[in-house]
């Protein structure tokens, strides 16, 4: 598995191996030894998907606060998204900082999100199929969010003069700078 950091530490980019033949590829998306042998550890409790039927859909961005914080590892099965990650962590030096990368079928590449991240993607493709691992159980109690198109992240989704298709609770998000409980550095998976 080919390990990629990003700009901002701990926010990983894995992209698997695939073993090909004519009856199409092999591919291990996960394996807690070898990533712990790179000092990369997480222990991943829920699998959850999601399938969006037409391009320019926005989920996001979401968050999970302590003792509920969660780690993810983002994968695209079918169809193409753009997936950005926002360091809420309020100690990190990258601090209200985020990273996108084009997650796809094709590519294979994942987003390995730590706690106290922001997530969101918006699809490229139509009936595009996400699913990913999260460190820990849903938790509303413990959800935030904040808008996708927050003037302080100034996140460029790559939608031009588009607007997205949001739910009814990511129409309503709040901003950045209201986010109060953003997890600290101190304490969360790196």
């Amino acid at each position: 598995m080919q390990v990629d950091a990003t700009p901002i530490p701990g926010l990983w980019v894995l992209t698997p191996k695939r073993f090909g033949d004519g009856r199409g590829y092999f591919t291990e998306t996960w394996n807690r030894n070898t990533l712990a042998a790179q000092g990369i550890e997480f222990d991943f409790v829920q699998d959850n998907e999601s399938l969006s039927t037409t391009v320019g859909t926005l989920r996001g961005l979401h968050l999970q606060t302590p003792p509920f914080a969660q780690a993810k590892l983002v994968r695209c099965v079918q169809g193409a998204i753009f997936d950005v990650a926002v360091d809420a962590r309020r100690n990190s030096p990258s601090y209200g900082k985020w990273y996108g990368a084009e997650l796809s079928a094709e590519n294979g590449r994942q987003l390995l999100i730590p706690a106290g991240f922001l997530h969101g993607f918006v699809t490229r493709a139509s009936h595009t199929l996400v699913s990913y691992k999260c460190s820990a159980v849903y938790a509303p109690d413990c959800e935030c969010a904040v808008r996708f198109d927050d003037p302080d992240l100034a996140i460029d989704w790559g939608l031009g003069d588009a607007s997205p298709t949001l739910s009814d609770k990511d129409s309503a998000a709040g901003r950045f700078t209201a986010l109060k409980a953003g997890p600290a550095t101190a304490g969360t998976e790196a």
